[in-house]
């Protein structure tokens, strides 16, 4: 696409945002694939429409207000990017541009207190507990607080589960076959810590030591997908200082994460820490990619006669290109039925907060996921991120389904204990 934008105008990331610009040759492939045309049906509110958008305001021929309500409602899915035969790389234009343009938007109070209450919450597990604990016990003041706060509570689950923790190594039983760090993330600590207990479960039965830094934090995905490119720099440097040089990988087990941890050296660009972000990021893969490379021990799984339905979380089939190594996993369990998603490749409205910022779309997508989730007749949903799960399990139980929704490691960690008590 030809534009007339002054890349050194922008910043270190003028250029990948201009790169990504000139790859767009506007034919328009991408509109099948994203969500948000198809709930609204309107041109600003497609990838290629957004494009033409950030160009024109990074042109200085449009105000930020006028492209601000479109750049919103991008749920940052990347379900473009598979789809664009121009190969262009919306990652490098979308969180750049909110970063960039990020203190020229202007919000209402409301909107600022939202966005701040989560920035200081959801990447800190200690605050974020409290958090929650306190929406669990004002929800009956649900009707008091204004509708934009709704979604807040109703993402806050009646129970939490016990908080956990971990010694920082965890030994392989038997003979050790790798070395590796787990990222246990921030959010999932709190909603689902047993997530990343069957993930180090799984991986110690296969050979492999697992690594637990205790100064890791946050991926900063929140807050670079938001636009708080001070704070995702300050989250990418912890991790980069906290996760030691002697491993075989770093592995992520939400997609999210993986996905954020990935983008740190486009996060840290023009800083003295890119090529440091650049070495991080080729060490970082998906447990479920890992494992499928590795390769299973033989004999580790009882059967287990039970029907799985797989959700491709979006930062992990678009953003980090796994798709397949999540399924050859749980089909080595035996006696397991892999059941597809009819359009599996939509996004389930989750996306970070884009629950609390965006709750109308986020609702409607989330019925609809759980509905193709009923249509396939498992009992078991499985997934690959904390935040699909979490917008499964509440769509799923509003719709009065009996459906469990299980991050991956957990279905295999399930089939290990099954195996330990028959022997």
């Amino acid at each position: 696409m030809l534009h007339q934008i002054s890349s050194d105008d922008h910043g270190p990331l003028g250029a990948p945002m201009t790169r990504a610009i000139e790859a767009c040759v506007h034919c328009g492939f991408c509109l099948a694939a994203c969500p948000t045309y198809r709930e609204l049906g309107q041109e600003m509110d497609t990838p290629r429409g957004r494009i033409v958008l950030m160009k024109e305001v990074l042109e200085g021929k449009l105000p930020i207000e006028s492209a601000q309500p479109h750049i919103d409602r991008c749920l940052g899915c990347l379900s473009c990017e598979p789809a664009c035969p121009s190969g262009v790389p919306y990652r490098d234009l979308i969180s750049p541009f909110r970063a960039v343009m990020q203190s020229k938007m202007k919000r209402t109070w409301m909107e600022r207190f939202r966005r701040t209450l989560t920035a200081q919450t959801l990447p800190f597990p200690a605050r974020f507990r409290i958090a929650a604990y306190i929406a669990q016990w004002s929800k009956c003041l649900r009707p008091l607080l204004p509708r934009s706060m709704y979604p807040m509570f109703d993402l806050v689950p009646d129970h939490l589960p016990p908080a956990q923790a971990w010694p920082e190594v965890v030994p392989a039983m038997g003979q050790r076959r790798a070395r590796v760090a787990l990222l246990i993330g921030c959010a999932q600590r709190v909603l689902d810590p047993d997530i990343n207990a069957a993930t180090i479960e799984v991986l110690t039965h296969n050979g492999v030591e697992v690594v637990l830094p205790a100064s890791q934090g946050c991926c900063g995905g929140l807050a670079w997908h938001t636009g708080d490119l001070a704070a995702a720099q300050k989250f990418a440097r912890q991790n980069m200082d906290a996760f030691p040089p002697d491993l075989d990988a770093i592995l992520t087990n939400a997609a999210g994460c993986g996905s954020a941890m990935h983008e740190y050296p486009l996060v840290l660009r023009g800083t003295e820490d890119e090529t440091r972000a650049e070495v991080f990021r080729q060490r970082v893969m998906d447990v479920s990619l890992f494992l499928s490379d590795l390769g299973l021990l033989p004999g580790l799984f009882a059967e287990q006669k039970i029907t799985v339905a797989y959700q491709d979380a979006c930062h992990l089939a678009n953003a980090q290109d796994v798709r397949n190594e999540p399924r050859e996993l749980l089909l080595s369990i035996p006696g397991l039925e892999l059941r597809e998603l009819a359009n599996g490749h939509l996004c389930c409205g989750s996306a970070g907060s884009y629950n609390m910022d965006q709750p109308s779309i986020a609702s409607s997508l989330g019925k609809q996921k759980a509905q193709a989730v009923i249509d396939t007749g498992a009992r078991v949903v499985a997934s690959g991120n904390i935040g699909c799960l979490t917008q499964l399990r509440l769509h799923l139980s509003q719709a009065g389904a009996k459906i469990s929704a299980r991050h991956t490691m957990q279905v295999m960690r399930d089939a290990l204990c099954a195996k330990d008590q028959s022997s």
